[in-house]
């Protein structure tokens, strides 16, 4: 059976009903920084179990128990997990990731790089710009991984 992990990145604050209803059926939720307020993440729980980083925007005390970067481990693949994608401090195809998630663009994104898939599922916040509002769902088990974005908003 897949697993299914739902990702969400800068609510900047801001949890929309809608993103909630998307993620429900998630067997964990991924929170990939600038939560903005620490009763977000207590709500994502509600849905599912949360793995969640710290973003550029969380700097009240709340978030000083949030890491900067996550691993984790799922049905066969290692996911690392930052909020800022040009923060990269590591080659994940050498150190044997198979997949990174990031946010902080609010733009979504899926691509391959030397056999690492990156994801970024935009953002699930406030509107910036002409951006859409998103989370996305990615699915482990059988290959080839599926990634879908889910509008929220």
């Amino acid at each position: 059976m897949p697993l299914r992990i739902g990702l969400i990145s800068d609510t900047h604050g801001l949890l929309r009903e809608q993103a909630c209803d998307v993620l429900r059926g998630s067997d964990m939720i991924v929170h990939a920084g600038d939560v903005g307020q620490a009763d977000i993440l207590d709500r994502l729980g509600e849905v599912a179990p949360v793995v969640a980083v710290r973003g550029n925007i969380d700097t009240e005390e709340w978030a000083a128990r949030l890491p900067r970067t996550e691993v984790l481990e799922a049905k066969g693949a290692t996911l690392y997990i930052l909020h800022n994608l040009s923060e990269l401090a590591i080659d994940p195809a050498v150190a044997g990731f198979q997949i990174v998630i990031s946010g902080h663009t609010h733009k979504p994104n899926r691509f391959e790089k030397a056999g690492v898939l990156y994801i970024n599922p935009g953002s699930a916040g406030p509107r910036r710009f002409s951006l859409p509002i998103l989370v996305a769902r990615l699915r482990l088990g059988e290959r080839p991984w599926e990634v879908e974005f889910l509008s929220c908003g």
